[in-house]
């Protein structure tokens, strides 16, 4: 609407009601979308409902990314109307600003920036498709998605007192939000278990977004409604001048009710640079302390036994020291100093020789446990400043979960880490200087006695509650797929998978420690005790879903009680509480080892197999620090809320919400995507391997998944069986190789028997997807537990049975006897075209190995007529078996990689085939050049002589090939 007017005070030349602004974004942007789904449907339907596993009829309805994507003209169409919108986009934030800008508020300039991000990113995932560049695409989308809560959130808080556009964006939110778990839920169910149709309904949520994404932000017309426009300045702008106060009061606490009121909290940098500090500096502590098991672990690893280094497990109890009254005296008044030694633990990565690595990390964990105690209680006479480190130390075990998360279960400052493999050594160091600085800026408030007689209680059940509740932390939360791995049951999926179900433990442990803080009695009562005892035991003793309920119960609660826990602690004898506590703790962390590693300890039979001890042991030790919780609020009032520490809570929760918006973009971008395509499909072979990983250790003592992958990805390796990978306790980290693995090089996987069934692991990767896997626990009556896998895989339309096994060890004759017995029966009893994968421990020909390559389990051996086996073998039936090879290790681990090639029979004349050559021993084992085979059944040349990387063929010096003369198949 124009209109011409002149007026003493100027000359309106143009003047525009700010609404029609939002009503041009809205009508381009949908304008951009339905185009492009209008045109795309009738000049490409088919070719747009089709996915990678279906099209028309199962799947009838596009994608956003397929309806807007590469083909002309409909790309055309969208990205045309796309470009318009900007101008109305760019208006829209602008006016915005300018309506909720008020002097001395920063949130309206945070939610102006988060609106210009938002359009910025929108246009680089438009007009950079994922065929363009992939991992841009995503990026740019996953930080579209983000940018979006505070964006929300902030157009809420931000809202004019307008009760209608405050209804309308809280559905709109609620809608947008609540759509997200279904269409993640319809993306797994396409992505993972493959089942028709379950793309369209995905489709269905996915266009839901953009509507409700598009439609709250056309809520602005209603707040731009007396809102002009013109060339020249007006004033008096702004929505609601006839909204009466006590309108505009119900209206600002419904405001505060949705957002919590962590947008009220005053903008301060002083606050914000403080209490980043804090957190990452608690960030460091937890990346120490989770990784002084990574380095313990690899000398009795490599000794095969106790090798002495174990003693530095006791690193922790250095707050013992802090008894000596003249040392707790040095230690407080240089507490800058202690804290500047303990980040050692970080540089220990520049040190080389293994040995002097552990004695370096050793030193950093206790000067950081000696320095964190120290400073608890030097703050403990004053509440604020003690709530907020206390809040900073657990919601740095959250920044460390979450780190781990993205780095797909490494962390990227460990002592194993450097550049080759993932590392940010160099930048988490930096940041932790200036994080130490900022942390210990404040002179300590408390360098007298501890407060024993003004508190009451014991500082005995103090540290008791404090080792409980430490092992805890780490033995469960300090990864958030340890958990899921606990009730993970193969496949079909019935459960949660590691990315992205994961953020469901971090969001449990961020509730868990905001109620802690806020309602501190109430989590310390046997009640609420009571429902953390119920989810440790169906954790502990249930799988899939319903387990995973008492996962989430156990990280509710833990991080609930913590913040109670260790308030007390600190303000009594902290030569008590915590040095006996962190004694306790590293009692249970060797108590958590000896229930697998019973063959390797004196007296480990007598905890063999008994994780439903160690739990329970955790839940009565977190229990008598309750009692002693329970003894003290029932002779004291809790204190009231200072507004100080109030403010300062707000700043960790935002921190908190920081947090887990980048674990929710790193889950959609570790999200599966990928094809699973075997590498010679034309072909119709199978490249099988085992391989036994040594926990990803490799000889040097750093982390080698990225060395494991390349060797995996340059032998094209379609199925591979991967032996010694449950890296799910204290002692190895917490961590997950298979996780990087399969997503790096496009692979399904199986984890295998979980942490809670005591073997040291096995694991299948594969190309193929997996039909169905079972675990299983061999009889093991002396030694420890062997581990299998039986899974049936969809190779090339037929299906295929894959077992992996580890057997026991050679000091245990009749576990092996047994073993062989129950895995020839469990091969036999597959109708199947079959492969072992496996580690026997038998010499070729003798012992067991009649027993696994016997008429029971139907099996033939890779290559009978190689002698220089002990530990790997390849067992086969009912396939064509054309290669064999084995490729030296190099110094990732202490074993070879083998490797066979099979060609999957294709019609019942090429089965009938296979069983008659199975039947002749001469043709089955008749050995070829590598010129009489296709090029496809061939393995690749870049291993030939000295090889790469150290990795060659070796013992034949080259593979192996075989083909049948009586029938060509």
């Amino acid at each position: 609407m124009s209109k011409y007017k002149d007026k003493e005070s100027g000359t309106t030349v143009v003047s525009l009601n700010a609404k029609w602004i939002s009503w041009a974004h809205t009508v381009v942007a949908y304008t951009a979308f339905l185009s492009a789904l209008s045109v795309g449907i009738y000049l490409h339907y088919h070719k747009i409902v089709q996915n990678e596993f279906y099209g028309y009829p199962d799947e009838w309805f596009p994608s956003v990314s397929a309806t807007i994507g590469d083909r002309y003209p409909e790309r055309s169409f969208f990205q045309l109307f796309i470009a318009i919108t900007s101008g109305p986009r760019f208006a829209l934030v602008a006016l915005w600003y300018l309506l909720t800008a008020k002097p001395g508020k920063a949130l309206p300039k945070f939610v102006a920036g988060v609106g210009l991000f938002r359009t910025l990113t929108c246009g680089g995932w438009t007009f950079i498709t994922s065929t363009d560049d992939h991992d841009w695409h995503d990026i740019l989308m996953i930080s579209y998605l983000v940018a979006t809560i505070p964006w929300t959130a902030g157009c809420i808080v931000l809202s004019p007192p307008n009760p209608k556009a405050i209804k309308y964006r809280r559905y709109l939110a609620t809608a947008f939000f609540g759509t997200i778990p279904f269409m993640v839920y319809f993306f797994i169910q396409h992505k993972i278990h493959r089942i028709s149709g379950a793309y369209t309904i995905y489709s269905f949520f996915e266009w839901s977004l953009i509507l409700f994404d598009v439609a709250f932000d056309a809520v602005t017309a209603l707040d731009f409604e007396n809102f002009e426009i013109v060339i020249r300045d007006v004033k008096g702008l702004g929505k609601g001048a006839n909204i009466s106060p006590k309108s505009t009061a119900v209206v600002e606490k419904e405001k505060e009710k949705i957002t919590a009121g962590i947008f009220d909290v005053k903008f301060s940098w002083t606050e914000i640079f403080d209490t980043a500090a804090e957190v990452y500096h608690g960030f460091v502590f937890w990346s120490m302390l989770t990784s002084l098991g990574v380095v313990i672990w690899y000398f009795p690893l490599w000794h095969m036994g106790i090798s002495g280094y174990e003693a530095f497990v006791m690193s922790t109890i250095s707050p013992l020291f802090l008894g000596i009254k003249p040392l707790r005296s040095l230690v407080i008044h240089n507490l800058r100093i202690c804290h500047f030694l303990s980040l050692a633990g970080l540089l220990a990565w520049q040190v080389k020789d293994p040995a002097y690595r552990l004695f370096t990390v050793g030193f950093g964990v206790a000067m950081s446990c000696l320095s964190w105690t120290a400073t608890l209680y030097s703050e403990s006479i004053h509440e604020a400043r003690l709530e907020s480190k206390i809040l900073a130390w657990i919601v740095g075990l959250i920044m460390s979960s979450t780190a781990k998360f993205a780095w797909q279960t490494n962390n990227p400052i460990w002592p194993i880490m450097h550049t080759a493999n993932g590392g940010y050594n160099e930048i988490g160091l930096a940041l932790a200087v200036l994080a130490t600085l900022r942390f210990t800026r404040k002179a300590p408030l408390n360098t007298g006695v501890a407060m024993d007689e003004t508190l009451g209680g014991s500082s005995l059940l103090s540290a008791l509650g404090i080792g409980g509740l430490f092992f805890g932390l780490h033995s469960l939360l300090s990864d958030t797929s340890t958990m899921i791995l606990w009730v993970w049951e193969g496949y079909p999926v019935r459960g949660p998978i590691s990315a992205p179900h994961g953020w469901f433990t971090l969001a449990a442990m961020t509730a868990g420690l905001l109620t802690g803080v806020r309602y501190p009695k109430l989590v310390s009562t046997w009640s609420v005790y009571g429902l953390g005892s119920i989810g440790a035991a169906i954790l502990t003793l249930y799988s899939n879903w319903f387990g995973y309920l008492g996962a989430l119960i156990s990280a509710f609660y833990l991080t609930a009680v913590a913040f109670p826990l260790v308030t007390v602690a600190s303000k009594k004898s902290p030569a008590t509480t915590f040095g006996f506590g962190f004694f306790i703790y590293s009692f249970m962390v060797l108590f958590h080892v000896w229930v697998v590693a019973y063959a390797f300890v004196p007296g480990g039979p007598f905890v063999r197999e008994h994780t439903d001890w160690i739990m329970a042991t955790m839940m009565l030790l977190i229990g008598a620090g309750v009692f002693n919780l329970t003894s003290l609020n029932s002779r004291r009032r809790e204190t009231r809320m200072r507004p100080s520490r109030s403010q300062h809570r707000k700043y960790h929760t935002l921190g908190l919400g920081i947090i887990n918006l980048f674990f929710v973009a790193a889950a959609f971008r570790r999200f599966p995507t990928n094809d699973y395509k075997p590498y010679h499909e034309d072909s119709r072979v199978i490249t099988a391997g085992i391989w036994t990983i040594h926990f990803s250790l490799d000889n040097d003592m750093w982390s080698s998944e990225y060395r494991l992958r390349d060797l995996i990805k340059e032998l094209e390796i379609d199925v591979v069986g991967l032996l010694e990978t449950d890296l799910q306790r204290v002692i190895m980290g917490n961590r997950d190789t298979t996780q990087f693995l399969a997503e790096d090089l496009g692979m399904y996987v199986d984890y295998g028997p979980g942490p809670n069934k005591h073997t040291w692991g096995a694991a299948l990767l594969s190309k193929f997807p997996i039909v169905n896997s079972t675990h299983h626990l061999l009889p093991s009556p002396v030694g420890e537990l062997a581990p299998a896998i039986h899974a049936t895989l969809d190779a090339y339309g037929e299906l295929v049975d894959v077992f992996v096994f580890h057997s026991g060890q050679e000091e245990d004759p009749e576990d092996r006897r047994l073993q062989s017995e129950y895995l020839a029966k469990l091969m036999g009893s597959s109708p199947r075209p079959s492969i072992l994968l496996s580690y026997l421990v038998t010499e070729p020909l003798k012992g067991n190995y009649n027993t696994y390559v016997s008429e029971i389990s139907g099996m033939h051996d890779v290559e009978p007529r190689d002698w220089d086996r002990w530990c790997e073998y390849i067992l086969y039936k009912q396939l064509q078996r054309v290669g064999y090879a084995r490729v030296s290790r190099s110094t990732i681990t202490d074993t070879e990689l083998q490797v066979a090639k099979f060609v999957v029979p294709k019609s019942g004349e090429e089965k009938a085939q296979i069983a008659a050559i199975e039947n002749n021993a001469e043709e089955r084992n008749r050995k070829v050049g590598e010129k009489e085979v296709p090029e496809g059944w061939r393995f690749p040349a870049l291993f030939r002589g000295n090889g790469v990387r150290g990795h060659r063929y070796h013992v034949f010096n080259e593979p192996w090939y075989y083909k049948p003369s009586q029938t060509e198949v």
